[in-house]
């Protein structure tokens, strides 16, 4: 993938951070959403590219979406697969919390895992502990191997998590086991690009969260040099067994069928992100441990961008001044007051 398009899918979260943040606050995730999701449609199909959407979000809560197969660009030019979340961590910009993000990832034609939207349990290491891990192992297992090869005491560790009821069973085990665990309420891909970071100050990030948010994380973690497993879950099994969701996990695993992915199977980081021809980028919403918030006053905005490129592992810090109202006018629309 050319230098100048990666730079483009910077500008293209840039633009869906700016138009989440006038929602910022205001109680309405799905409305937040949905802004952030017609400006990442509007800045991806003025891309000379030939682009389609791989791996999508918006199934799981009903909120609008780029919808799986959805064609992006002019049409012409490089083929592109895209995997979006045009917000992860819609709750927490509703609610003006922190660590909110807009974040995309593109690879080749046959560079990004093909699945539905459902849940992914994820297991996910910096390149310190590339080769440790294993979903197949129980956690615990998992911990103590990490920490023996990063030469650190169980007590040493620290792990984020999500912090959700289907985990507080996990939690618990680890803090029995002394292990430092750092919970947060939605948004777990940027905890998974801070276990890769010499600073990041993360070791590991564990728990069950979305799919399009684990194949994104694949490319960061991929691009740099960390390691990460997962597996597709259905529906039934992370929510409570009732008739209803029963019916959506036959419906995801016919999905997946087609798709020629299996449930309740091991993935490795190679099966998720196949080649090194990826771009990550992440623009922050609020304030948080891998980006500053958006800033704005008036008709200024500054961003703050994480732009990552897997072929060169180049990590680019773009910081950004906005004149909102220079913006297109279909721009200026979703990210006026």
């Amino acid at each position: 993938m050319n230098r100048s398009l990666a730079i483009e899918f910077s500008r293209i979260t840039e633009v869906a951070a700016l138009a989440a943040f006038a929602w910022l606050g205001r109680g309405d995730k799905n409305a937040a959403d949905n802004a952030a999701v017609q400006a990442m449609r509007y800045m991806l199909n003025r891309i000379n590219m030939d682009g389609e959407i791989v791996i999508g979000e918006g199934e799981i809560d009903e909120a609008p979406m780029l919808y799986i197969g959805e064609k992006v660009g002019s049409g012409m030019g490089e083929l592109v697969s895209i995997a979006v979340d045009p917000i992860d961590g819609t709750r927490l910009t509703a609610l003006g919390q922190d660590n909110a993000i807009s974040v995309l990832a593109a690879g080749g034609k046959n560079t990004f895992l093909r699945a539905p939207d459902m849940y992914m349990e994820k297991l996910i290491v910096g390149p310190e502990a590339k080769g440790m891990i294993d979903l197949n192992l129980p956690l615990e297992q998992n911990l103590r191997r990490v920490a023996s090869r990063m030469g650190k005491l169980l007590s040493q560790l620290t792990v984020m998590v999500l912090a959700k009821p289907r985990h507080e069973a996990i939690i618990n085990q680890m803090h029995q086991l002394g292990v430092r665990v750092i919970c947060v309420p939605d948004g777990d891909v940027a905890g998974s690009v801070l276990c890769c970071l010499p600073d990041g100050g993360v070791d590991m990030l564990y728990g069950i969260g979305g799919a399009p948010e684990g194949v994104i994380t694949a490319a960061a973690v991929r691009a740099l040099g960390g390691d990460m497993q997962a597996r597709l879950i259905p529906r039934n099994q992370v929510k409570d067994d009732t008739p209803e969701n029963q019916a959506i996990a036959a419906k995801e695993i016919e999905r997946c069928q087609k798709m020629g992915v299996e449930v309740n199977t091991v993935l490795q980081l190679e099966d998720i992100a196949k080649d090194d021809n990826l771009v990550f980028a992440a623009t922050g919403i609020t304030n948080g441990e891998l980006l500053q918030g958006i800033k704005r006053k008036g008709n200024l905005a500054s961003t703050e961008t994480l732009l990552i490129r897997g072929r060169s592992r180049t990590i680019r810090r773009i910081h950004s001044t906005h004149y909102l109202d220079r913006k297109d006018d279909e721009i200026y629309s979703l990210i006026r007051d």
